[in-house]
């Protein structure tokens, strides 16, 4: 039976489609290696004409992975398996490869990275760390390049493209790169990688790259800072068409658990609130501001805006950069006359607790959004609480499946099968090995303590290693890793010892892993991604056979990890290539996870079986109950993080349309400036016709347009001619409200025109721009920190038997809606007054922030002098800014 029955079964439809493609391909073989290599990139450029004209690209793909195969063969002086070729046809269709260790996952990956990358709609390869996009940017960079493709490189805070005719005297030294010519090593077998043959560029010419290698973090993050931009050419991604997943299970499971979310501190907000709390008593209803109390909305007139302006020392309100005091104001005023102290809210030990106006009952943890529960704080002499603001955020799960196709490739996939099916809609296939598996896996070795068991591991390894049996040694932390190397420092063992705290040295230690009588401690998924060659990397002929005589590489668990792919993962690392190799757990009943597990039911029968602590247990049935075990537990996490994801949909559904709104103002100010002012226009008459819906019922009563007036004198500059118009059209008498909304719609698109005329229609299209941007974003920022104290307390709906999730569901949705009818309300009431100087530069929010180690984004040291504005535009109560020594300059 072939491996291609092995891996579908003679009655799967899919093995002869399989089986066609590798023959056409081998068949091919012979065609492609009388090409030159200018005739290479020239079929490639047919390929790419091919796709344009509307041509089917799956009818040439065993040509292009025929000649991605030759090009391998002619650059890394390696040929694809035909099991490479399998992998790479499951990678192209969308779904997991799963391929054991030492497989040649990398090499597979390019056969339908190439393919995909002939659309021109660019291709992300998604590796686990910065070390491994620069090596395979580099190594299959070769590839690329000669058959005319183009290859980038995305990494933390730099970015570049593959030029072989760059070249840098400053190399730093990487890990060996296998295939890479032997001039271009050092006297240690080292390819320098970091900066040879990578040519920095901006990260938006990296990702218009045809391929473009990076981790996770790196694209999400980009993702982010992509729809925070304040003009098209400074976005840096241009879609999400292909990508492929390295280490799959990793990216997708493991580090999607933990989102990315991008924020800073809201340095100096709560002096404001402070300031408008003592401002907003001194103002004056229907003279200074309007208080519309069915819609529970405040409004500032022109005279109030003047007499902020004087307070502030702010010479114009009306400016875009400005705009934000408004909104501050506003909410000042709203706590100070709309919202009553033990009616609304009360205030208990220091803090406003919310009141439900339905039940009475108070709701602790709950806030009000948009900075109205800070300017409640302010007002009542409370603590304003000053915490970072969520600038945005996104999970991995709602990142990755923005992809029109999604891959993936890792050796460990099946046991999260159902996961990935039901997430990302991923199907994972197993490809066979190009040669047998020869590994041991033996059975797991239990002790009664840990102290018993790690003497047994430190013994185990004293044996290998007299025998020249490399060994790799896979803990759960670094707290272990560093107990069990002071122990073999103790018993005289020398060894490599490899964790967080050296990442750094990662794959230079593991590569050398398999030399003879090497000794390698690591945290459980360290190495992933780099072969271990026995003999070392670059391997010694005459002693990778010594090790293969030995045994081959013994890789020891000393402790079983909650996911079973997690401890398959760590097998994996020995037997690869159909090398010999052997695996053992070494586990104590004191580990967490056997604990977990039921510890206490071994602890009983080792006690009546009458067995010492320094003997172990061996029993097939014991590990086997542990696996159960953990398949239980996994089946418990998935719906843990399934249970997270449910919640996160409903925010993601927002997300795309808050993103939606400013992509396509973005495009409509860029391509078509005229459909801009037509968008400008409808949110003008949809906001009016709102407002007169709103105070009309059946029938049209003049209390009701008392208070329409009210709103409408808002929105236009309060002068003499708007005065006297109002008051004529409010004179009038009116059929209904259809006819209402006619006569102040025309009064609406005059003051328009008007402000138009007077602004200049680019002036006046940048502005529109400018004010629909700031105002979704400070929005959607709060939207966001409101969504987060209501995920926070919804569980507690599970006590009044409502689900939670359909309660957060309906909430988020009142609460979205809200957002959505006051981005038009507050683009309304400004846009016609709003102005801004001709030598302001709107400014990138983005250019102010960059990733921390924690996985998040926040401020950054920027190139500002110690007495200049801080770069995060704190202000000071008076208004003006922040010097970056006293912000965040502080402690640089």
């Amino acid at each position: 039976m072939s491996f291609l029955s092995k891996l579908f079964g003679n009655s799967d439809g899919q093995i002869s489609l399989y089986q066609e493609q590798v023959e056409k391909i081998n068949v091919l073989e012979k065609t492609f290696e009388a090409f030159s290599q200018t005739e290479l990139k020239e079929k490639t450029e047919e390929f790419r004409a091919k796709i344009k004209a509307g041509e089917n690209s799956k009818d040439f793909l065993p040509e292009a992975f025929a000649m991605v195969r030759e090009s391998a063969k002619r650059t890394l002086h390696q040929r694809h398996f035909d099991e490479q070729l399998i992998g790479g046809m499951v990678l192209s269709e969308g779904k997991i490869a799963e391929m054991n260790t030492g497989e040649g996952k990398t090499l597979s990956a390019t056969l339908p990275v190439y393919f995909h990358a002939l659309s021109g709609k660019g291709v992300h390869v998604v590796t686990v760390n910065d070390y491994l996009a620069l090596r395979d940017a580099v190594w299959m960079g070769q590839i690329y390049h000669f058959l005319g493709l183009s290859v980038s490189c995305i990494v933390h805070e730099a970015a570049f493209v593959y030029d072989p005719d760059y070249k840098v005297a400053d190399k730093l030294e990487s890990a060996n790169i296998e295939g890479v010519r032997d001039e271009e090593r050092d006297s240690k077998g080292s390819f320098l990688v970091e900066k040879s043959y990578l040519r920095p560029v901006s990260r938006r010419e990296a990702y218009f790259a045809d391929i473009t290698y990076g981790t996770n973090n790196e694209y999400g993050f980009d993702y982010l800072k992509d729809n925070m931009v304040y003009d098209l050419s400074e976005k840096a991604q241009r879609g999400h068409y292909f990508s492929i997943v390295d280490e799959v299970d990793s990216i997708l499971i493991d580090e999607a658990r933990t989102p990315l979310i991008i924020s800073a501190p809201d340095v100096g907000s709560s002096e404001l609130y402070k300031e408008f709390a003592h401002m907003a008593p001194t103002l004056h209803e229907n003279e200074d501001f309007n208080i519309d109390e069915k819609r529970r909305a405040v409004s500032l007139t022109d005279s109030g805006m003047e007499k902020m302006e004087k307070v502030l020392n702010l010479p114009d309100l009306y400016t875009e950069k400005n705009i934000r005091y408004v909104h501050h104001l506003e909410q000042a005023l709203s706590a100070t006359f709309l919202f009553k102290r033990d009616k609304d809210y009360i205030v208990k030990n220091n803090e406003v607790i919310i009141v439900d106006e339905f039940t009475g009952r108070l709701m602790p943890g709950r806030r009000y959004s948009e900075g109205l529960h800070q300017a409640i704080e302010a007002k009542e002499g409370v603590r304003v609480q000053e915490e970072s603001r969520t600038l945005a955020t996104i999970t991995f799960q709602n990142y990755f499946r923005l992809y029109e196709i999604l891959a993936g490739m890792t050796g460990t996939a099946q046991t999260s099968a159902e996961e990935f099916h039901k997430v990302y809609k991923l199907e994972v296939l197993s490809v066979p090995t190009h040669k047998p598996l020869i590994r041991k896996n033996l059975p797991d070795k239990i002790f009664k303590t840990e102290s018993a068991k790690f003497n047994a591991v430190v013994q185990q390894i004293k044996l290998c290693q007299s025998i020249g049996q490399p060994v790799l040694v896979g803990t759960v932390s670094i707290e272990k890793n560093e107990k069990l190397s002071g122990l073999l420092k103790v018993a005289g063992v020398s060894h490599k010892l490899l964790n967080a705290k050296n990442h750094e040295e990662e794959g230079a230690i593991i590569a050398q892993a398999g030399k003879k009588g090497a000794v390698t401690i690591a945290t459980n998924m360290a190495g992933r991604g780099v072969d271990i060659l026995l003999g070392g990397n670059p391997p010694d002929i005459a002693e990778a056979e010594e090790v293969k005589n030995a045994g081959g590489l013994f890789v020891i668990g000393t402790e079983r990890h909650e996911a079973r792919r997690i401890d398959n993962q760590l097998r994996g690392r020995s037997g690869r290539q159909g090398d010999p190799g052997a695996s053992q757990f070494f586990v104590s009943l004191e580990d967490d996870v056997m604990r977990i597990f039921g510890g206490e039911r071994i602890k009983n029968l080792m006690e009546r079986l009458g067995v010492d602590e320094d003997i172990p247990i061996e029993n097939k049935l014991v590990s086997n109950a542990i696996e159960s075990a953990q398949s239980r537990i996994e089946g418990y996490n998935f719906d843990m993080r399934k249970h997270v994801l449910d919640y996160d949909d409903v925010m993601n559904k927002q997300r795309q349309t808050i993103y939606g709104l400013r992509n396509d103002i973005l495009g409509l100010f860029k391509n078509s400036q005229e459909k801009l002012k037509e968008k400008s226009l409808e949110t003008l008459k949809e906001y009016t016709e709102n407002v007169i819906n709103f105070h009309s019922g059946e029938s049209y009563g003049i209390s009701n347009a008392e208070e329409i007036f009210e709103v409408i004198k808002t929105m236009a500059v309060d002068d003499n001619a708007t005065l006297e118009t109002l008051q004529k059209l409010k004179a009038e008498k009116f059929e209904n409200s259809e006819e209402l909304k006619e006569k102040i719609w025309q009064f609406i698109e005059k003051k328009y025109s008007a402000k138009e005329s007077e602004t200049g229609k680019d002036m006046m299209r940048q502005l529109e721009k400018i004010l629909f941007l700031r105002i979704a974003d400070e929005l959607w920022m709060d939207n966001l920190d409101q969504m987060e104290y209501m995920r926070a307390g919804i569980g507690l709906r599970a006590y009044g038997q409502r689900d939670p999730l359909v309660a957060y569901k309906n909430e988020a949705h009142k609460l979205f809606k809200g957002m959505q009818d006051n981005i038009k309300q507050n683009y309304s009431n400004l846009i016609l007054k709003v102005s801004q100087k001709k030598e302001e530069k709107p400014q990138n929010v983005m250019e102010k922030f960059s990733k921390n180690s924690s996985g998040q984004n926040s401020i950054g040291k920027e190139e500002a002098g110690r007495n200049d504005p801080c770069p995060c535009g704190a202000v000071k109560e008076d208004g003006r800014s922040v010097k970056y020594k006293h912000c965040h300059g502080r402690n640089v």
